[in-house]
Order: C-alpha cells, then sequence, then structure tokens
C-alpha cells in the first residue's frame, strides 16, 4: 500500500513534467508563428491551450484525492500542496504562450513584431523557452544549481522588457496595433520568465526548507 502512495507521488511529479513539455512545444511553436507570420501553426497552438488546461484538471484531482485518502504529514503534505500551486503556474505558462499565438493570428498578414525589433523577440522567446526547458529539469531532478540559472537570466528578460518599453515611450512613429503589440508581447514572455522562477522557487523550498529568492518569498507573480 505504501509502495502505491509512493509511486503516486512519483506520478505527479512526471506529469507536472509532462505538463511542461506541452507549454514548452506551445511556446516555440507561438514565437515561430509570431517571427514567421505562420497562421496555421498560431492556430495549432491556440487549439492545443485545451490540453493543458485539461492535464491541469487531472493532475489537481489526483493530488487532491491523494490528500484527502493518505492524509499525507511532512514533506509528502508540502510536495502535494506545492504541486497545486505548480500545476497552476505552468497552465497559466501555457495560457501565455497562446497569448503570443493570438497575437500572431490577428496581426496576419502582417508580422506581429516590427522588423526593428525582431532581434529583441527572437532573444525574449529563446530566454523563455530556455526557463520552461530548465524549470521542467529543476522539477524532476532537484536540480537547485540549475534552478539558480533560471533566476539568472530572467533578469535579461526583465532588461529586454524594459528595453522595448523605453523604445516605445522614446519614439513617436510607432503605429498604435505595434504599441499594442509590442507592450503586451513582452510582458507576455517576460511573465513566463516570472512563472518559471515561482516553480523552481517552489522546489528550492520542498528541497532546501528556503527558497533561493534572498527576500524571503516565493513570490508567485500572480500575486505581486
Amino acid at each position: 500500500m505504501r509502495e502505491a502512495y509512493r509511486s503516486d507521488l512519483r506520478h505527479l511529479v512526471e506529469d507536472l513534467v509532462d505538463m511542461l513539455d506541452l507549454v514548452r512545444s506551445g511556446l516555440a511553436d507561438a514565437s515561430t508563428a509570431l517571427l514567421e507570420g505562420d497562421l496555421a501553426l498560431a492556430e495549432r497552438v491556440i487549439a492545443a491551450d485545451s490540453h493543458i488546461d485539461d492535464d491541469q484538471m487531472q493532475i489537481d484531482e489526483k493530488m487532491i484525492e491523494l490528500l484527502a485518502r493518505q492524509g499525507p504529514v511532512a514533506s509528502d503534505l508540502r510536495l502535494l500542496v506545492a504541486g497545486l500551486r505548480m500545476s497552476s503556474t505552468i497552465e497559466r505558462m501555457g495560457d501565455l504562450s497562446a497569448h503570443i499565438a493570438i497575437v500572431a493570428r490577428r496581426s496576419h498578414p502582417q508580422l506581429g513584431v516590427p522588423e526593428r525589433h525582431r532581434e529583441e523577440f527572437q532573444r525574449l522567446g529563446e530566454l523563455a523557452l530556455g526557463a520552461v526547458t530548465s524549470s521542467a529539469k529543476v522539477i524532476s531532478d532537484n536540480d537547485l544549481a540549475l534552478a539558480a540559472q533560471v533566476e539568472k537570466d530572467d533578469d535579461e528578460l526583465d532588461s529586454l522588457q524594459s528595453e522595448i518599453y523605453r523604445s516605445i515611450a522614446r519614439n513617436d512613429d510607432y503605429s498604435s496595433a505595434e504599441v499594442m503589440n509590442l507592450t503586451l508581447l513582452a510582458r507576455y514572455y517576460e511573465r513566463i520568465g516570472d512563472h518559471a522562477v515561482s516553480l523552481v522557487r517552489r522546489v528550492g523550498f520542498l528541497v532546501t526548507g528556503d527558497t533561493l529568492d534572498s527576500r524571503g518569498a516565493l513570490g508567485d507573480p500572480d500575486e505581486e
């Protein structure tokens, strides 16, 4: 009976990693659709977001069942409670990927990103995709060194977002559609990075009992 319980816990961790793999695929496709104007790819990302939503509900149901049936304490209780928060965070990352695809669809047949900002958004996409990929590995392997790198890379995401916002503020030659798209897209990528940081901080708390954040807060971006 106890071994079955331990197996259920391991499978829940694997389910969270699988969910992040779906987000990674969706984000990669959304970024490609945005920069290449691929309408079919954008539509595919938007449609696939419902699968991530379904996975969250199924994972949450499993965790709630274990909480009710096993009455876990100590580290197992922390894992299940953290898992509930993490599944919600991953679902939001999927939503943000779909939002990027929606901008690509709305802008078609034009590109959602002006040519002068193409390199910046390529880099935003690379950083956000790296954050998703790394956070999956942190959850799977409890790799706290990689968790610290996720935090460091998030600083570059923040800096790029600020740089784009400054460019918009300094110049008056953007169309209203460009201002809206650039503002939203930079925010979407930045928040994906924030959510990745939230995930790895929770793993750090589970492993060490303390957060990687020097301020001592888990820092869920939806609560800041």
